[in-house]
């Protein structure tokens, strides 16, 4: 029977992991190409790339996890020695450096693809740490549902703190110590979170001796292996679709929604008149969209509507002349 307290500690392994996998999907592609200046063009191709590799790396890790011995049993090593890696290349992805637009790309790149690859390295073991803590399915099941507990709340601690932080930390600062320090913070509650799951945990399940085959035979096996390769794709393809989509919710709310501006300043339009001429006409009577700048000089004045204002709101000195001449 498996005590509270090691439930918990198995759960704290999921939740390292869900923490820095949030600040990955939903905000590491924004501060590519919004902090960090780089297109996101190149930012998509790299994480396309690295994400391959990283499907590809994952069963290499299980392999070597799978052959490793200690005192510690074969996975609770990894989590005692990649906390602390984890945690520093999980800062370096989200640092600044000055470098050229060609040195960012390279530096991202080495970052990113380290830190995908120590992900894999400590999150292969943890997982494979299910099946030698005990050998009775209640006790899996119940570690299972800890598991998943916790990945929720980290995965919540992560999205609701990490933006207020960046804002914090800026103040004074500018933007890029903002996002720094706030990592620093998730990086250093992840490590301890490592540290925990490694103290609180027990292998006890000890693996039957027998023959076992080499590495190179090990994958040699891999590669002939057709369902792994359906599931290879399958990965893939559901590593670019999470990605795809919580990439996308923070520009949507940054850019569309901007809620981050409308709640710390007094901005023209109202968000709820963004974009206003689609409330005057349906999208399948467009023909033609003409899309205008004017600058306005007082409040009030911009109303999402090219070359207008609103009633009882003063007209500006160029849109008057636009005026005359139209008529």
């Amino acid at each position: 029977m498996i005590g509270i307290r090691e439930k918990i500690g198995y759960g704290f392994g999921d939740m390292a992991s869900s923490m820095f996998w949030k600040l990955f999907g939903s905000y590491l592609m924004i501060f590519y190409t919004d902090v960090f200046g780089m297109p996101a063009a190149v930012v998509g191709t790299m994480f396309l790339i690295t994400r391959v590799w990283d499907s590809a790396f994952d069963p290499i890790i299980g392999i070597i996890a799978d052959r490793t011995q200690s005192r510690w049993g074969k996975f609770r090593p990894y989590l005692l020695y990649l906390a602390i890696p984890f945690a520093v290349i999980g800062v370096l992805t989200f640092t600044t450096p000055d470098f050229s637009d060609g040195g960012k790309v390279i530096y991202a790149y080495f970052t990113y693809s380290l830190m995908m690859m120590v992900y894999s390295a400590i999150n292969v073991p943890y997982a494979s740490l299910l099946g030698v803590m005990s050998p009775e399915p209640k006790d899996r099941n119940m570690l299972s549902t800890y598991r998943m507990t916790f990945a929720y709340i980290g995965s919540f601690i992560a999205l609701l703190l990490f933006m207020p932080m960046v804002n914090r930390f800026s103040m004074g600062h500018d933007e890029q110590h903002g996002w720094m320090m706030s990592v620093i913070v998730i990086a250093v509650l992840c490590a301890l979170l490592f540290y925990g799951c490694f103290a609180w945990t027990t292998e006890r399940v000890k693996p039957i001796k027998k023959q076992q085959n080499s590495l190179k035979s090990d994958l040699q096996d891999l590669l002939h292996n057709r369902p792994w390769w359906i599931l290879l794709g399958a990965g893939v393809a559901a590593l670019v679709f999470n990605s795809i989509r919580d990439g996308a919710t923070v520009y949507y709310f940054k850019y569309y929604v901007v809620e981050e501006e409308y709640a710390s300043k007094t901005i023209f339009p109202p968000h709820n008149h963004i974009l206003h001429a689609f409330n005057f006409c349906d999208y399948e009577d467009i023909k033609v969209v003409i899309i205008g700048q004017d600058p306005y000089h007082e409040l009030h004045q911009a109303n999402g509507l090219a070359f207008s204002v609103n009633k009882g709101v003063r007209i500006p000195p160029s849109l008057l002349n636009i005026y005359k001449e139209a008529h």
